[in-house]
């Protein structure tokens, strides 16, 4: 994977993270409305909606895929919330590692399973851990001691 490949990965990751929290949804919910096909449109024009604002892109896409206001919100958390980018770059580590060669498939499955839940819980420090523990947890379908 080349660096703009690397740069589209982290901005559709951070993409679906800033909906998720604009929407105050799971992050498998929101890919589960944007699909196979909207991700890998949104992966495709990643590098022209760089140019673009996370709240022009986003509106759009909640519109576009018929995205609803949920109640995960994450916001309410008494620890520090660390930015969209930075929960898109874990994503992004973890996509990187996990992928089986279709990375809008892996996208979609890691954005779709317990670990991400489980990483949008800002009051643990399960996101501030290693790629390689997160990926092992990740296989084994529970966080790990």
């Amino acid at each position: 994977m080349n660096n703009y490949e690397r740069n589209d990965l982290l901005y559709v990751c951070s993409l679906i993270e800033y909906i998720g929290r604009v929407t105050n949804n799971h992050r498998g919910y929101v890919v589960k409305c944007i699909g196979y096909e909207g991700l890998k449109h949104l992966y495709e024009v990643a590098s022209v909606n760089h140019s673009l604002s996370f709240e022009q892109v986003s509106n759009e896409v909640i519109v576009d895929y018929n995205i609803k206001i949920g109640s995960f919100d994450t916001s309410k958390c008494s620890a520090k919330i660390p930015s969209y980018i930075s929960i898109g770059g874990v994503y992004k580590r973890l996509v990187i590692e996990l992928n089986n060669g279709d990375i809008v498939s892996t996208i979609y499955n890691v954005f779709n399973s317990f670990l991400s839940d489980e990483i949008s819980n800002f009051e643990s420090d399960l996101y501030y851990q290693n790629n390689s523990y997160l990926s092992a947890c990740y296989r084994a379908g529970k966080i790990l001691d």
